[in-house]
Formats: C-alpha cells, sequence, structure tokens
C-alpha cells in the first residue's frame, strides 16, 4: 500500500484529499503544519508527499526541497491556487517536482497523476534494484577473474581446456 503526505494549511482540503485518496485504498497522514511534516518525514517512509504552496511559515517549495534530501525517492507534487512563473520554475528546478496541480483539482485528474507519480516511483525503484544486482554480478566476476589470475600464475595453462571437434574434453597425458 502506497503511503502519501499531504500538506496544507487548510483542513478543509486536507478533509477531502484525504478521503479522495483513502477511498483509492492508499494510506493518508495530513499535515496542517509544514514543520511538523518534516518532523514526521524524518521518522517515517513516504512514497508521495504533495503540498499546497502558500502555507503559514514556510512556503511549498522550501518544505519539498527538504523533503527531497530527506527522503529523495519520494514523489513530490505541489498544488496552488496561484500560478506565479516563478514560483513553478522553482518547484521544478530546486525542489524536483513530478507535477504541479492548480487548485481547485479535478478529483479523476488528481487521482491520474497520483497514479502516474507513484507508477513512475516504482519504475526507479525497479531501476535501482536491477542496476544494484547488475553491481552485485559485476563484482562476482571481478573475483572469479582474479582467482583465475592467480590459478593460472600458479600454474600456467590450468585455465585452458583443449576440445576435440565434437566438443570432447582432450586430456593430456604425461610423457615420461
Amino acid at each position: 500500500m502506497s503511503r502519501i503526505l499531504l500538506v496544507d494549511d487548510e483542513e478543509n482540503i486536507l478533509h477531502a484529499l484525504r478521503r479522495l485518496f483513502r477511498s483509492d485504498g492508499y494510506e493518508v497522514e495530513t499535515y496542517t503544519n509544514a514543520t511538523e511534516a518534516l518532523k514526521r518525514a524524518r521518522a517515517a517512509e513516504f512514497d508521495l508527499v504533495i503540498s499546497d504552496y502558500r502555507m503559514l511559515g514556510m512556503d511549498g517549495v522550501f518544505f519539498l526541497t527538504e523533503i527531497k534530501h530527506i527522503q529523495p525517492h519520494a514523489m513530490r507534487l505541489l498544488m496552488s491556487g496561484y500560478s506565479d512563473l516563478d514560483v513553478l520554475l522553482d518547484a521544478i528546478n530546486v525542489a524536483q517536482i513530478f507535477h504541479f496541480i492548480a487548485k481547485p483539482w479535478i478529483d479523476y485528474d488528481l487521482c491520474t497523476t497520483v497514479a502516474h507519480a507513484l507508477a513512475h516511483r516504482a519504475m526507479l525503484d525497479e531501476n535501482r534494484r536491477l542496476a544494484d544486482q547488475v553491481r552485485a554480478q559485476e563484482d562476482k566476476i571481478q573475483r572469479q577473474n582474479r582467482l583465475i589470475q592467480e590459478l593460472e600464475a600458479q600454474s600456467p595453462g590450468i585455465t585452458q581446456v583443449r576440445r576435440g571437434a565434437d566438443g570432447a574434453i582432450i586430456l593430456e597425458e604425461d610423457e615420461g
């Protein structure tokens, strides 16, 4: 089950979003205070964080930038009823948001955006897992190559296998 952190200084907005996302089966935590939400993010992992832009004490771009440092793999969305190009550019370039959501939102569009963000996160997680697996395999191959080189240095030719035309291994008998 995906975990979503919602931050907005308006309780009614949080109630509406919580109802919407819980009906889709997400685990949702809400905060009206961005500082408290940051504390929670240091203690618990979230798959997705949605923040309002204009909040008391801390704006959404600063909040999401802090989230990026605390939980770099969490997807970040910014919501706002204001469309200021500079704010949007900061959100994209500094907080590296996945998407901007205009208030008032359309439930279907918001749910689709959240689903896309979570699918994107799952793909990134899988890519990281596969890259880790490749690195582990490369390490294993390097260790095996070092062992082969050590064996070859101790007993030249030990790693060479002669095969016949039919693929059979040809064993040489000691002449003596």
